[in-house]
Protein backbone atom coordinates (compact mmCIF):
# COMPACT_ATOMS: atom_id res chain seq x y z
CA UNK A 1 0.00 0.00 0.00
CA UNK A 2 1.76 3.32 -0.57
CA UNK A 3 0.97 6.65 1.75
CA UNK A 4 -1.50 8.59 -0.47
CA UNK A 5 -3.79 5.39 -0.11
CA UNK A 6 -3.86 5.23 3.25
CA UNK A 7 -4.49 9.27 4.58
CA UNK A 8 -4.94 11.39 0.61
CA UNK A 9 -2.97 14.57 0.56
CA UNK A 10 -6.52 16.05 1.70
CA UNK A 11 -6.98 13.70 4.88
CA UNK A 12 -4.56 14.53 7.95
CA UNK A 13 -5.40 11.54 10.60
CA UNK A 14 -6.93 8.24 11.04
CA UNK A 15 -8.71 6.56 14.11
CA UNK A 16 -7.43 3.59 15.19
CA UNK A 17 -8.61 1.87 18.80
CA UNK A 18 -10.42 4.83 19.39
CA UNK A 19 -7.58 7.49 18.86
CA UNK A 20 -7.18 9.84 16.57
CA UNK A 21 -3.61 9.51 15.12
CA UNK A 22 -2.63 12.67 12.73
CA UNK A 23 -0.35 12.28 9.61
CA UNK A 24 3.41 12.14 10.39
CA UNK A 25 3.16 10.55 13.90
CA UNK A 26 4.88 7.78 13.29
CA UNK A 27 7.64 10.10 11.35
CA UNK A 28 7.83 12.32 14.56
CA UNK A 29 8.31 9.47 16.76
CA UNK A 30 11.73 7.86 14.80
CA UNK A 31 13.15 11.05 14.60
CA UNK A 32 12.39 11.73 18.31
CA UNK A 33 14.00 8.04 19.32
CA UNK A 34 16.84 9.09 16.95
CA UNK A 35 17.48 12.12 19.06
CA UNK A 36 17.03 10.23 22.55
CA UNK A 37 19.64 7.81 21.37
CA UNK A 38 21.83 10.36 20.22
CA UNK A 39 25.01 11.09 22.27
CA UNK A 40 25.58 14.40 21.30
CA UNK A 41 22.39 15.66 22.12
CA UNK A 42 21.77 17.93 24.96
CA UNK A 43 19.69 16.52 28.06
CA UNK A 44 17.33 18.94 27.23
CA UNK A 45 16.73 17.92 23.74
CA UNK A 46 16.69 14.19 25.10
CA UNK A 47 14.23 15.06 27.68
CA UNK A 48 12.33 16.12 25.17
CA UNK A 49 12.24 13.63 22.91
CA UNK A 50 11.33 11.21 25.35
CA UNK A 51 8.46 13.51 25.95
CA UNK A 52 7.30 13.28 22.68
CA UNK A 53 7.97 10.16 22.30
CA UNK A 54 5.89 8.94 25.18
CA UNK A 55 3.09 10.86 24.20
CA UNK A 56 2.55 8.91 21.02
CA UNK A 57 3.52 5.31 22.25
CA UNK A 58 -0.64 4.70 22.05
CA UNK A 59 -0.59 5.81 18.88
CA UNK A 60 2.44 3.61 17.59
CA UNK A 61 0.57 0.65 19.97
CA UNK A 62 -2.75 1.16 17.83
CA UNK A 63 -1.14 1.23 14.83
CA UNK A 64 0.56 -2.41 15.40
CA UNK A 65 3.86 -0.93 15.20
CA UNK A 66 5.51 -2.89 18.16
CA UNK A 67 3.96 -6.20 16.76
CA UNK A 68 5.83 -5.65 13.69
CA UNK A 69 8.86 -4.40 14.28
CA UNK A 70 11.08 -5.37 17.35
CA UNK A 71 12.48 -2.88 19.19
CA UNK A 72 16.39 -3.48 19.32
CA UNK A 73 17.81 -0.84 22.08
CA UNK A 74 16.98 -1.84 25.59
CA UNK A 75 16.47 0.96 26.77
CA UNK A 76 14.17 1.94 24.31
CA UNK A 77 12.51 -1.66 25.00
CA UNK A 78 12.11 -0.70 28.68
CA UNK A 79 10.80 2.94 28.18
CA UNK A 80 7.90 1.61 26.05
CA UNK A 81 7.65 -1.10 28.63
CA UNK A 82 6.94 1.19 30.94
CA UNK A 83 4.73 3.18 29.53
CA UNK A 84 2.51 0.48 27.34
CA UNK A 85 0.63 -2.70 29.13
Amino acid sequence: MRPEELLPDNTNETERGGLVIRKGTVGAFLTSVQVWGDPAASADAKATAEADMVSVLPAMQALGLFEVFELRDPALRALVARHLP
